[in-house]
């Protein structure tokens, strides 16, 4: 079955900035979806019971058997199981004037400067006094570090300065007049992969004068260029969705075909570095937050991605996530059977 007849479904919560990410990417894809809205803080039976995924963090996406997680991993497989040779968008536009795209600069670009650089000053500059203690407790959980709202809020003034200079390179890029940050023909993941993080950031009241017109004039064009171009794409039907319940995705889910491990693959070499083998029970875990490792049978490994069938209360279902920032490991609890 093609890409284009499983179901598409994504698990996310409004506010999750993250979640606006992979949103913009089905915009930018012209991918109708499904969506399954899920609780900001654990627990969320929707995943880690009927999908038997114990991974915390969201967005999750699901196409047709195979749960992706991770952000950087979904762009990469949403450009690869829908292609633009079949006439779904790109997330990697060529440079204006050329037929080149700088795929593997704008993924790293958003995964290493964005994701690993900037969201951890971000999100270190909530008001965490503001919220629910029970909230700020599950992102301690997350973050490993237990959370402390006084003494963020009296370190903030460093931070804010942080962000200023990363606003300036911004700044910087933009400043020949381009439309996009690669230069391309029109926006890509480098787009959509940052300036969903600087758009949640400008509601920030402690952040706000960085935003500062007579300095990153360009900077906020660029911002609001890109807000408006997905906010057109979308008024067009780009990316058309209905709601689901976590049991009706769940039974759509485990019923649907996955795709060919042959696609991914087995890599011996990459097995043999990792001490793992085809079949084994296996951990994967991210290396940085929510390190919550899930358990399965491995059944695909390359270097972009690793796979692992998981069983959850609902049926059978391949987990993907990404190699790079994640771990993998042999073993599991003595009591897993997949």
């Amino acid at each position: 079955m093609t890409p284009s007849k499983l179901p598409v479904i994504l698990y996310h919560y409004d506010p999750s900035p993250f979640a606006t990410k992979v949103k913009s990417m089905l915009i930018l894809k012209r991918i109708a979806h499904k969506r399954v809205n899920v609780a900001m803080t654990l627990p969320r039976p929707e995943i880690t019971d009927l999908l038997g995924i114990t991974y915390r963090r969201i967005p999750i996406l699901a196409i047709g058997n195979d749960v992706y997680c991770d952000t950087s991993l979904i762009a990469s497989v949403l450009e690869r199981r829908f292609p633009a040779s079949e006439g779904y968008g790109t997330l990697y536009p060529s440079r204006t004037g050329t037929q080149k795209a700088d795929t593997g600069l704008a993924k790293a670009l958003v995964l290493y400067w964005n994701d690993k650089v900037l969201f951890p000053l971000g999100g270190n500059s909530l008001d965490y006094g503001r919220f629910d203690p029970a909230f700020v407790a599950d992102r301690s959980q997350w973050s490993g570090v237990t959370i402390d709202p006084k003494r963020l809020s009296a370190t903030q003034g460093p931070r804010t300065s942080a962000l200023s200079s990363h606003l300036a390179l911004l700044e910087e890029q933009l400043s020949d007049g381009r439309h996009w940050l690669l230069d391309t023909e029109k926006p890509g993941l480098a787009d959509i992969g940052i300036q969903f993080f600087f758009a949640w950031l400008q509601r920030f009241k402690t952040i706000k004068d960085i935003y500062d017109p007579a300095v990153v004039p360009k900077t906020l064009e660029w911002l609001a260029r890109t807000a408006e171009y997905l906010a057109q794409q979308e008024n067009n039907g780009a990316a058309t969705f209905e709601k689901l319940s976590g049991e009706e995705a769940a039974k759509i889910i485990v019923s649907a075909p996955h795709e060919d491990e042959n696609v991914i693959g087995f890599l011996e070499a990459e097995g043999n570095r990792l001490g793992v083998k085809l079949g084994d029970t296996v951990s994967v875990m991210p290396l940085d937050t929510g390190k919550i490792p899930t358990y399965g049978r491995l059944v695909s490994l390359n270097r972009e991605e690793v796979a692992i069938e998981v069983i959850g209360s609902a049926g059978r279902v391949r987990v993907h996530f990404p190699r790079l920032e994640y771990s993998l490991k042999a073993g599991g609890p003595a009591s897993s059977k997949f």
